[in-house]
């Protein structure tokens, strides 16, 4: 199995355009969501209890981030409980087919925020190229959470010594719009 900080490289080396992690910031929830949902209107017998296909899912899924890092596995079942929990609770108002409904645009919409982040970046996203990605990406946006409250520092360097700082906005040729500015830019210049 990859460890954290590889599958978070790999992951990060497809998202450095901000506009495209603002962009998952909502696509992955809702995505996520949508699948809890359609999750939650299929159970299981479990003994004497009834037990969604989500939450069943839900802790195989917790089960893997907790193996790869326990501080993001625990904010991680945090985040897919609830999501379990709204799951829930949307079906037994809703109804199922109104739940489903609401999946379904859940799921068309986040995919359309990812594939416009991915416009954005001017890359393909990181699924394309290894389907496990697709764990990792709501993993991810615990890590940038993380990151962005301080936390797990050296973990932060490490990926950005590998795939670089985000940019507000990469051009067409994958530079930023300042290195195509100043081609010193990205090199070490001095610019005292």
């Amino acid at each position: 199995m990859k460890s954290l900080e590889r599958n978070l490289t790999q992951y990060a080396a497809y998202h450095r355009d901000r506009r495209n992690i603002a962009t998952h910031f909502a696509g992955i929830p809702m995505i996520v969501l949508a699948l809890v949902i359609v999750g939650t209107t299929v159970t299981m017998p479990a003994g004497p209890l009834e037990v969604t296909l989500a939450a069943v899912l839900a802790i195989a899924a917790c089960i893997y981030y907790l193996v790869l890092d326990v501080a993001f596995g625990v904010t991680m079942a945090v985040a897919l409980f609830a999501a379990c929990a709204v799951a829930s609770e949307a079906v037994a108002r809703l109804g199922i087919p109104a739940a489903l409904l609401a999946a379904l645009a859940l799921f068309v919409g986040g995919w359309a925020l990812q594939y416009l982040g991915h416009h954005y970046e001017g890359m393909k996203p990181a699924f394309y190229d290894d389907v496990k990605q697709l764990l990792i990406g709501p993993l991810f946006l615990c890590a940038e959470v993380f990151f962005a409250l301080g936390a797990k520092p050296a973990l932060a360097h490490r990926i950005e010594e590998r795939v670089g700082p985000v940019v507000a906005r990469r051009t067409h040729s994958g530079k930023t719009r300042f290195e195509e500015r100043d081609p010193r830019a990205g090199q070490g210049a001095d610019r005292a």
